[in-house]
């Protein structure tokens, strides 16, 4: 199977207002979840979109090491060869992994004056230009608005546009509006938001911000046994 073949049959177009992109450069994305759901497997998955496309993508993780990171990666594709009964899984791999680039900081000494200078030391020897920057294990409990503020900008200036995990909490009361509370007041810098939520023994994919679907109407599933995302359909 080629690449377009499985660009085509992945469902996060349903969530993406453009079947080329979601987002677009200098705007953020967040997958909210609590502990456990499946924050990570998404944002594999929306790396995975990416660079099947041919986008350079820099995931950054505040919590795993480069290795464990790595094993997200090959978990993924394995359950996405499995399921789609992909043979040339290994040449798939082998085109999109000059694409992918995977930097650690430790949550505590995270800062966008870091990244920054890290970026330039990548982009100013040719090393690697990112087109997509995943971040995972950014703390939203957290007074975090001027780093994204600044975040955002860095984004806009280098063309990139940058997806989030949001940890979620049971005990924590959502807004009105269902928007979880470490992320109420944060909701004007997001163009893009979804939230998965199990439900019995299924992960509904449901949209909060952005995107062409309503609240409950992304048509998306994670499934629990790979971690996929699935059209429920």
């Amino acid at each position: 199977m080629l690449q377009k073949d499985l660009i085509v049959r992945n469902p996060l177009r349903l969530i993406g207002s453009d079947p080329q992109h979601i987002l677009c450069d200098g705007e953020f994305g967040a997958v909210l979840a609590r502990a456990g759901v499946g924050k990570t497997a998404f944002l594999v998955q929306l790396a995975l979109n990416s660079l099947l496309r041919g986008r350079n993508v820099l995931h950054i993780s505040l919590n795993d090491p480069v290795h464990k990171v790595v094993l997200w990666y090959e978990e993924v594709l394995r359950n996405i060869a499995k399921e789609y009964h992909v043979r040339e899984i290994d040449q798939i791999w082998e085109a999109i992994l000059p694409h992918r680039f995977i930097m650690t900081f430790k949550v505590e000494r995270f800062t966008v004056p870091k990244l920054e200078e890290r970026l330039t030391d990548l982009t100013e020897q040719g090393i690697f230009f990112p087109n997509v920057i995943l971040i995972d294990g950014f703390p939203f409990d957290q007074a975090v608005k001027e780093p994204l503020v600044q975040l955002k900008a860095l984004a806009k200036d280098h063309a990139m546009h940058v997806w989030f995990t949001v940890r979620t909490h049971r005990h924590e009361k959502p807004t009105p509006e269902g928007i979880p509370a470490p992320f109420a007041e944060l909701m004007d810098l997001f163009e893009v938001a979804v939230q998965l939520q199990p439900e019995e023994q299924e992960i509904h994919v449901q949209a909060l911000k952005g995107g062409t679907a309503s609240v409950d109407e992304t048509g998306l599933l994670l499934d629990p046994s790979t971690m996929l995302i699935k059209d429920r359909s």
